[in-house]
């Protein structure tokens, strides 16, 4: 049999014709220091034993503190390399991710954070050898990402974007979490001097809401901060970013809806949220402003839009996102009788 190759033809895409079972080239991006304590629960060896147990062959980067890892991403898929699996915690995978954006890339993860709600989202377990079985059984997907912009200043963000108290609040509580609970008195005095700011958005064109709030919340991910669920029916891919603003809320009544929400409680009627897919923000006075964990300074103007199915994952084969026109086609089963005809109501 005779094999055209067309104009074009990539040497990699070549080799994968040539050589079917040959071992699949992987990006693995560990970061020793992911995880509670200051180290990964998951030893390198493991992830690439592992790996090579799945038929891939690991080219081994590990994270360095302070170190830009847009480069080292770049350089990568300019060597041909197309699967990048990061073993860490949120802070690496979304460096990863926000690179990964917009290229023929796709992200793979094997979590050791202290929260993990990337891999949450996305369905993919926290233990290494499950996590490393999903990068050959899951699903490939394309999701959304956001970005923001402040001036001249730009940012692609896969989690959420916060501008406000929350932000503020954001350097104290991490290391509070990550063990240093010398900081809790500036946790505390935070808290009590961050002001409340006058808040102006506009939504998706529409004419401009003005409130008074202490923070403003974007998101991009079902889950953010610890284990919160942003909206109960938002999608990875529905092209829209989850807008919440803690609207003329004392910090009391703030605090009061964080214990409602972590206990399954009602929600305060004053918190707002919407659907957008941008949305203009402007405070006064400058609010602080977190993009996935890393501080991107004071905005008084910040401009935050979606970039739909820009990145490509490998997520659960049951992650929450829009139907494909092929499964949208699919008949639907005929309705079952309803209560009180022809079968008890349960």
């Amino acid at each position: 049999m005779t094999t055209m190759l067309h104009p074009g033809t990539k040497i990699s895409d070549m080799l994968d014709f040539i050589q079917p079972n040959a071992p699949q080239r992987v990006k693995l991006i560990f970061n020793p220091m992911s995880g509670s304590q200051g180290g990964s629960p998951h030893p390198l060896q493991l992830i690439v034993a592992a790996l090579q147990s799945a038929n891939m062959l690991p080219e081994v980067y590990l994270v360095e503190p302070e170190h830009d890892l847009g480069p080292v991403v770049k350089d990568a898929l300019r060597r041909g390399h197309r699967l990048f699996v990061v073993c860490g915690g949120d802070g690496t995978i979304d460096t990863v991710a926000g690179a990964l954006a917009g290229t023929r890339g796709t992200l793979g993860i094997v979590p050791a954070g202290t929260r993990n709600n990337v891999a949450f989202s996305l369905g993919i377990p926290e233990d290494p050898l499950a996590a490393v079985g999903m990068l050959r059984g899951g699903r490939r997907l394309k999701i959304d990402v956001g970005l923001v912009v402040c001036g001249e200043e730009q940012r692609v963000f896969l989690e959420a974007c916060s501008v406000g108290l929350l932000s503020a609040l954001f350097p104290v509580s991490d290391d509070i979490q990550h063990g240093n609970l010398s900081r809790l008195g500036d946790l505390l005095g935070t808290l009590i001097s961050s002001p409340v700011a006058e808040i102006h958005l506009v939504v998706d064109g529409q004419p401009a809401l003005h409130t008074q709030a202490h923070i403003v919340v974007a998101a991009n991910m079902l889950f953010v901060g610890p284990r919160f669920r942003v909206h109960p029916e938002s999608l990875l891919d529905d092209g829209l970013l989850d807008l919440v603003v803690y609207a003329e809320l004392s910090k009391l009544d703030l605090l009061g809806s964080v214990i409602q929400a972590a206990t399954g409680g009602a929600e305060d009627p004053r918190i707002r949220r919407y659907k957008v897919r941008r949305v203009v923000v402007a405070t006064n006075p400058p609010m602080p402003v977190v993009v996935d964990g890393f501080p991107f300074g004071e905005g008084g103007s910040l401009r935050l839009s979606v970039r739909r199915r820009a990145l490509n994952v490998i997520a659960a084969p049951e992650a929450p996102v829009a139907p494909s026109p092929a499964e949208q086609d699919q008949p639907k089963p005929e309705p079952g009788p309803a209560p009180g005809q022809g079968q008890p109501a349960s």
